[in-house]
C-alpha cells in the first residue's frame, strides 16, 4: 500500500513542520522528492537527511509568491523528469486580527503566498500532467478554510479560497487524469507553534487552551497530516478528488 516508487513529488514549504513531514512520508514511500522552500539552509538540511536515509531528494529554493520563481522551478523539474507526478502546495503564512486591525496589505501578503502562489505553481506544473493524463495535486488548506476562526479574517479568507480553488480544479480536470484534493488541518504542533507558545507568560496554559479547541484534547502532529497526504498521493485514493479532508481532532464537530 501507498507505494510511490518511480514517482516524482514537489513539496512547497518543506523545510520544516508539516511540509518536512510530508517530504519524509513521500520519500519513505519511494518518491523522488523536490524539497521546495524559501529557506535554503533548512531546505538543504531536509534534503540531506532524506538522502542520508536512503531516499532520493534535492532542495529547490522557491518563493511561491514570485511567479517567475514558480515557472523556473517547474522548468527545472521538467528538464530533469518528464513530468511531475505529485504536487503538494503546502507553503503558507498566517495573520491574527479582525477586520478592524487587519489592513489590505496584510490580506495581500497572505493572498500572495496562500492563494496566488498555489495558483501560479499549479499552472506551471499542470500542462505536462494533462499531456500524460496523470497527476495528483494536494493543497494544504486549514480547518479555517471550512469554518471561521475568531480573529483570523485574512487567514480564513485565503484558506476558504484554497478549498474553492481545489474543488474547481478537481471538477475541471476530473476526466483528464488529474486528481486534486485539499487537506484541512486543525492546530498542529509544529516548530513554529512551539516557538509562539514559548512567547506566552505561561506556555503550558497556552498549549492547553489551544489544544482544547480540538475535541480530542490535543494538537495534531505533523506526521498525522503527512499520513493523509501520502494516502491522497497514492493509487489507493484513485477515486478521491475534490474533497476537503478535515484532520482537526474534532474541532469542527460542534460547529
Amino acid at each position: 500500500m501507498f507505494d510511490l516508487t518511480g514517482k516524482t513529488a514537489f513539496v512547497t514549504g518543506a523545510a520544516s513542520g508539516i511540509g518536512e513531514a510530508i517530504a519524509h512520508a513521500l520519500a519513505g514511500a519511494g518518491a523522488y522528492v523536490y524539497v521546495g522552500d524559501v529557506d535554503a539552509e533548512a531546505g538543504t538540511r531536509v534534503a540531506g537527511v532524506l538522502n542520508a536515509n536512503g531516499a532520493s531528494a534535492e532542495f529547490v529554493r522557491l518563493d511561491v509568491s514570485d511567479k517567475g520563481q514558480c515557472i523556473a522551478a517547474a522548468a527545472y523539474v521538467h528538464a530533469r523528469h518528464r513530468s511531475l507526478d505529485i504536487l503538494v502546495n503546502n507553503a503558507g503564512v498566517g495573520h491574527v486580527g479582525t477586520i478592524l486591525n487587519t489592513e489590505a496589505e496584510d490580506l495581500d501578503r497572505l493572498f500572495a503566498v496562500n492563494v496566488r502562489g498555489m495558483f501560479d505553481l499549479t499552472k506551471a506544473f499542470i500542462r505536462p500532467m494533462l499531456e500524460r493524463r496523470q497527476g495528483v495535486i494536494i493543497n494544504i488548506a486549514s480547518i479555517g478554510g471550512v469554518i471561521a476562526i475568531r480573529e483570523r479574517i485574512a487567514y480564513c479568507t485565503t484558506k476558504f479560497a484554497v478549498v474553492g480553488f481545489t474543488k474547481s480544479l478537481a471538477l475541471d480536470h476530473a476526466k483528464d487524469g488529474i486528481r486534486a484534493n485539499a487537506v484541512c488541518p486543525g492546530r498542529v504542533e509544529t516548530p513554529f507553534v512551539r516557538s509562539r507558545l514559548a512567547e506566552y507568560p505561561d506556555p503550558q496554559k497556552a498549549y492547553e487552551e489551544m489544544a482544547a479547541t480540538q475535541a480530542i484534547g490535543r494538537m495534531g502532529k505533523p506526521e498525522e497530516i503527512a499520513a493523509a497526504v501520502l494516502y491522497l498521493a497514492s493509487d489507493e485514493a484513485a477515486f478521491v478528488t475534490g474533497t476537503a479532508l478535515e484532520i482537526d481532532g474534532g474541532w469542527s464537530v460542534g460547529k
